[in-house]
């Protein structure tokens, strides 16, 4: 591996980073809660690590693929360290481990938390612990693409280490070059941010409130700057403006752009949202009439207010509340568990697994039933009026099992570190490992990860990582031939530019 190139983008990284610090700090300075100092202090550090590791290794700027992977994996651990600064600085989250996973979560878009008083923290904070999820739901590694052609340094290898997996198997095609795919992704999710703070601001919600909630809502992330979530405002315009915004946070974002450009052929072809559309209303309306049929709220305008918003808010890994859905009937329970497999559409800002990997899923087990009936029978399994090819469909198999072994090798983990009861241990790794945030038991949705040891918060903040970055960009890792160096295989990224 080429560390001189992979040290010149982590330093780029950092100096990144390290700027954003520096955006709350007006906030900071506005209501003066005694955070501005470890903003800017934590800026400086970060800037200074960041500066000089680029200056010395500017000029190395060749990287593989290896080199791609490499980075996007300790990439998130670097800026999630970094950024724990200035809860540290401040004494907000006096202890590392807590604010590393509360940046990890940050980042990943996960939104569990270890803060029992959210609404203690000084508003600068809140803001930057907001930030995470801005930066982090389109990938900071997107930011750097944008960054490194400034230096030099091309990154298509980068794109193509931290690339949905789910976008391999839809087939979705971006533009012939990476930064200005990164471009036009990052517009219309800043965009969609925009639209979003304007709408809640009209609703009646603070200036600063908003701000913060929309960076948890477009990304699909989860913070709140409430105790309460969302919960804490009982405002149904609040709530169905949000239920928009995550189910647009969950589609592919190249279809925003299709949908923009008017280009209705893709659009019209794109199976994939269909079974998202038919997942949202098929769990939301029957979570509605369950709590209706129960007497759970007054009505069924309200039982379709607070089930959409829960079932959409999971199904999207979300993870904001409105109500303690612990409290609603077992079967209402039961289909927000389920929700918390599917992780929206591949090519967004969700985690998890994606509609398109069921869709195939369950297209292969039709086929194989209709084979099973009539042996001769030619069934061809198809996402998006094409044919999917046999590897393709292995890949969607494969990353299913991966996922569900590393649901049951982490709740085995979980209950030997923590003495945690069986359901409280795998809904901790559920939401960990599809970056959902809240979940059941111990976890659930009034409740906080901060009773976690330090051992199970190290163990969640990995599985964090790893559904993230969808299992394959960080188990490469575990390869030993990765390691291995390969002469004769280097390939510039800036022949790829």
């Amino acid at each position: 591996m080429n560390f001189p190139a992979i040290s010149n983008v982590f330093g780029v990284l950092l100096l990144f980073i390290g700027s954003t610090m520096l955006l709350p700090l007006g906030c900071a300075l506005i209501y003066n809660d005694g955070d501005a100092i470890p903003l800017v202090s934590a800026a400086l550090i970060t800037v200074g690590i960041g500066l000089p590791l680029w200056w010395k290794f500017r000029k190395s700027r060749d990287l593989t693929l290896k080199d791609g992977f490499f980075i996007v994996t300790f990439g998130w651990v670097l800026v999630s360290s970094v950024s724990t600064l200035p809860f540290l600085l401040h004494g907000s989250i006096p202890s590392f481990t807590d604010a590393f996973f509360e940046m990890m979560s940050g980042y990943t878009t996960t939104g569990a938390t270890i803060l029992d008083d959210i609404e203690a923290l000084p508003h600068g904070l809140l803001l930057w612990r907001s930030t995470t999820h801005l930066i982090g739901g389109m990938g900071f590694i997107m930011v750097t693409i944008l960054l490194l052609p400034l230096l030099g340094i091309g990154g298509m290898q980068l794109y193509k280490a931290e690339a949905d997996p789910g976008q391999v198997i839809t087939g979705e095609k971006t533009f012939p070059r990476v930064k200005q795919t990164a471009v036009w992704l990052w517009t219309i999710y800043l965009a969609l941010n925009l639209m979003l703070i304007l709408l809640l601001v009209v609703g009646g919600m603070p200036l600063f409130d908003s701000l913060c909630h929309a960076f948890g809502i477009v990304s699909t992330a989860g913070y709140s700057i409430k105790n309460s979530s969302l919960g804490y405002y009982d405002s149904a315009w609040f709530d169905w403006v949000t239920v928009i915004f995550m189910f647009l946070g969950g589609m592919t974002f190249m279809m925003h752009y299709q949908i923009m450009k008017r280009d209705w052929e893709p659009v019209r072809n794109n199976t994939e949202i269909r079974w998202y559309i038919g997942f949202v209303a098929f769990f939301g309306l029957l979570t509605a009439l369950i709590l209706w049929i129960s007497g759970s709220y007054s009505g069924p305008l309200e039982s379709l207010r607070y089930g959409f918003f829960q079932v959409v808010s999971i199904l999207t890994t979300s993870g904001f509340t409105t109500a303690n859905y612990e409290l609603w009937p077992l079967s209402a329970q039961m289909l927000i568990l389920v929700a918390c497999f599917i992780g929206a559409c591949a090519g967004s800002t969700t985690s998890g697994i994606k509609v398109v990997h069921y869709e195939i899923l369950f297209k292969y087990l039709y086929a194989n039933g209709k084979k099973f009936l009539q042996p001769l029978a030619v069934v061809p399994i198809k996402i998006n009026q094409k044919n999917v090819d046999a590897s393709v469909v292995t890949l969607a198999i494969s990353y299913f099992i991966l996922n569900i072994f590393m649901i049951l090798a982490g709740s085995l983990v979980m209950t030997i570190l923590d003495d945690m009861d069986l359901f409280s241990s795998m809904s901790s790794v559920i939401s960990a490992l599809f970056n959902i945030g809240p979940g059941f038991g111990e976890v659930g949705p009034s409740s906080t990860f901060s009773h976690i040891s330090p051992a199970g918060k190290w163990f969640l903040s990995f599985f964090m990582l790893t559904g993230r970055l969808e299992m394959f960009s960080v188990m490469v890792m575990f390869y030993p031939a990765f390691w291995k160096k390969m002469p004769g295989k280097k390939s510039s990224v800036k022949s790829l530019r």
